[in-house]
This record gives C-alpha cells, sequence and structure tokens, in this order.
C-alpha cells in the first residue's frame, strides 16, 4: 500500500512539473500587430493603384477616393527608391532619406518634451481630481473639452502668445517651445484619463483595509493607489506618446516651424507635381515615428508593470 501510494505521489508531481507552453509577451503581440497592420496597408494600397479608377471615386460630385494615377499615387517601390535620391541636384548631398531621418529626430525631441511636459501635467490633474471629488467635478469636464478644440486652430494663438513672452533677460521663447507646448496639449489628456481611472481602481475593501491599519492619505496613495494605477497609467502614456508625435507635427505645419517633419512635409507637398514619392516618403517617416514612441513607451510598460508588487498593507 505504501509503494502504491510512492508511486501515485511521484506520478502526481511529474504531471505537476511539465513544462507549461510559452506564452508571447505582449510587447511582442502588439508590435507584431502593428507590423501586420502596416503590411496590410501596403497591400490594400498596391491594390487600390492596380485596379482602382484613375480618375477617383465620386460620390454627389464629392471625391470620396482618391486618383489611382502615378503622380496621386506613387508605388510603394517607387517610394522606397525616392529615399536613396539626392535631395536636391548639388554633389555630395543628402539623400531624401537623410532628411527624412533628420526631420524624425527633430520632431522626435519635440515631442519627447511635450510627452514629458504633458504626462507631469495629467498626473498633476489626476491627483486633485482623485483626491477631491469637487476637483473632479470642476476639472473632468474641462480636460475633455480641451480635446474638442481643434489643434490647427489652438497653434497660431500659443506661437503668437508665446512670441511675446520674456521668461528673462537672457531666455526668449523659441519656435520649439511653442511646439512642445502644442505637442504636451495633446499629450496631457489621456494621462490625465488614465491616472485618474487608476487612481481610483482599487476595491472598495482594500480601501476599508488600509483605513482600518490607520493609514495616512499618503500611504495609502503610495502603497495603495500607485500600484493599481500602473496598468491603467501606462497605456495612457503610450496613447500620450502618439498624441504627442501627432501635435508635433500639426504644430510645426501650423507655425512653420523648421526642423522637424512636419516642416519637410509642406515642403515636400510642393514638390508633389515633379517627384510625389517625397512627400509619401515624409508621411512614412512620420507614420514610422509615431510607432516608434509608442514603442519606446512599451519597453517603460515591461520594466514597471515586472515589478509591480503585490499591495501591501502598512504596518
Amino acid at each position: 500500500m505504501s509503494e502504491l501510494l510512492a508511486t501515485e505521489a511521484a506520478r502526481t508531481h511529474q504531471v505537476r512539473e511539465l513544462p507549461r507552453p510559452a506564452r508571447v509577451p505582449a510587447a511582442v503581440r502588439r508590435t507584431a500587430t502593428a507590423l501586420l497592420g502596416v503590411a496590410v496597408l501596403l497591400v490594400l494600397w498596391e491594390l487600390y493603384r492596380a485596379l482602382g479608377p484613375v480618375t477617383g471615386v465620386e460620390v454627389g460630385g464629392q471625391r470620396v477616393l482618391p486618383r489611382a494615377d502615378p503622380r496621386s499615387m506613387p508605388g510603394v517601390l517607387e517610394v522606397l527608391r525616392t529615399l536613396g535620391e539626392p535631395e536636391v541636384a548639388v554633389p555630395g548631398s543628402r539623400t531624401v532619406g537623410q532628411a527624412v531621418l533628420a526631420a524624425c529626430w527633430g520632431t522626435f525631441r519635440t515631442a519627447a518634451g511635450g510627452w514629458l511636459l504633458g504626462a507631469l501635467v495629467g498626473i498633476a490633474l489626476a491627483l486633485p481630481m482623485q483626491r477631491f471629488r469637487l476637483a473632479e467635478r470642476g476639472l473632468l469636464p474641462w480636460v475633455v473639452l480641451s480635446q474638442t478644440v481643434p489643434v490647427i486652430a489652438v497653434a497660431p494663438l500659443v506661437a503668437a502668445w508665446g512670441g511675446r513672452l520674456q521668461l528673462t533677460p537672457t531666455l526668449t521663447w523659441q519656435p520649439w517651445t511653442s511646439v512642445v507646448v502644442i505637442s504636451a496639449y495633446l499629450a496631457f489628456c489621456p494621462v490625465a484619463l488614465g491616472a485618474l481611472r487608476g487612481l481610483q481602481s482599487p476595491s472598495p475593501a482594500a480601501t476599508e483595509l488600509f483605513t482600518a491599519c490607520a493609514a495616512t492619505p499618503r500611504q495609502t496613495l503610495l502603497r495603495l493607489r500607485v500600484p493599481a494605477g500602473l496598468p491603467f497609467l501606462v497605456p495612457a502614456l503610450r496613447l500620450a506618446a502618439a498624441q504627442a508625435v501627432v501635435g508635433s507635427i500639426v504644430a510645426e505645419i501650423s507655425t512653420g516651424t523648421r526642423g522637424g517633419v512636419g516642416r519637410l512635409v509642406l515642403e515636400y507637398a510642393q514638390q508633389a507635381t515633379s517627384s510625389p514619392g517625397r512627400l509619401y516618403a515624409a508621411v512614412l517617416g512620420a507614420a514610422l515615428l509615431g510607432l516608434a514612441a509608442a514603442a519606446l513607451v512599451s519597453v517603460l510598460d515591461v520594466a514597471l508593470l515586472r515589478r509591480h508588487r503585490p499591495l501591501e498593507a502598512p504596518r
């Protein structure tokens, strides 16, 4: 009988030690999904070029689908070849691809500044809204309402008002500062909403446990609400990164600020008749910049959530 029990225990132990199937990390799945979406978009682009009408599709006198001619819709291979062409007909000049990379780097720097500023403002708004119900009722509608104002209308106002500011005798408002502020204008809203949702996510039972342990509001915030809010905050930061890139590009186009991909889109749009591939090369660079910004925040996602510890009541 004892041998039978020992055999059964060993068999159970072997079953428990069977290796579990490996799970694909969430960051890898998101990256693969994004790349798959880009591939599908490129395939649909080529199919429409091959099968779509040359004059486009019109409904009620309005064109709803573009013309499928080479000037309006250059092929993907043509756009890629354009990246290797010299930007100007001067020996030793940089290529279109190098110009797009330099412009994307300029936009990335302003977008990073706008993302940081927007994240700080969003978190600073979420903290009082979670702590005080009156602050939530007073601030939350304005946070949401701020995103209904078109950025293309806000950008010239920010540039005009900022140009009149004299911060210090030696520190003046630079054109890139307007781009950072406009980028933060789009980035702060998702962070504020995500942080507020995360700080409010702990269950009433967990909150009552901390109250029963005589925890201070600061202890409850740091040990309960902040760890519980990380799964809500990180996706909001990812969305804010993409919004910051969009805000920087729109601000560069609206204010004419040089050095970014938005300004490059304007310059290449003027050459679209003779070289349509350049315009789409700049647009492709802007799209990849948005994906890269979201991917960088995904690295933060892995770093934060891997160190996420179970909630502990104060002693």
